[in-house]
């Protein structure tokens, strides 16, 4: 759509003044461009990135998570960040047919306490399929979403013990009497 552009200064100087500190970081000259968002200032921004900004980002199109963990003690002496859980929303356009990823990073424990899975805003107010996105996320990668209606596991069982996708996730060797590996 001609004159709607996130690449410009516009698109972020209205977010900037729209939610105050909610910008981390970008990178919007790629194919996929992309915001990173303050966990604090997430569900502010997708409330006026689908209702009040100009390009309207009316689809979630998905909502996923990394574990940035490396478990191998000699490669992990050699990364360049922290680990973290780092949660990605891409969204969509319909007006101005643009996509865009919002990037929000997180402890990989609340309050550095394991086994204390880390929390964030619910978007499911603003965008109502991101209900069983959130709800899968929770399942495997262990993200508490607050103010979710109906947060719960979606693909294991209800007392599956852990989160599948992290990497220091151990597979059981057994599970209600069935061999696990």
């Amino acid at each position: 759509m001609k004159g709607i552009s996130m690449r410009g200064t516009d698109f972020i100087s209205e977010l900037e003044a729209a939610v105050d500190g909610a910008l981390i970081g970008r990178h919007l000259d790629v194919v996929d461009p992309w915001l990173e968002i303050a966990a604090d200032k997430l569900l502010e921004t997708c409330r006026w990135l689908k209702d009040l900004c100009e390009i309207r980002f009316d689809g979630l199109q998905c909502i996923t998570a990394i574990d940035w963990f490396e478990p191998d003690p000699k490669k992990a002496a050699k990364v360049e960040w922290e680990p973290h859980t780092e949660v990605i929303y891409h969204l969509w356009s319909t007006k101005a047919r643009a996509s865009l990823v919002l990037k929000v990073k997180l402890p990989r424990w609340q309050g550095n306490e394991e086994g204390k899975i880390p929390e964030l805003s619910s978007v499911v107010s603003v965008w109502r399929g991101a209900d069983w996105h959130e709800r899968e996320v929770f399942d495997l990668s262990g993200v508490q979403f607050n103010g979710h209606p109906d947060l719960r596991r979606i693909l294991c069982p209800e007392d599956w013990d852990g989160y599948p996708l992290r990497k220091d996730y151990e597979m059981p060797l057994e599970y209600h009497g069935m061999r696990g590996r």
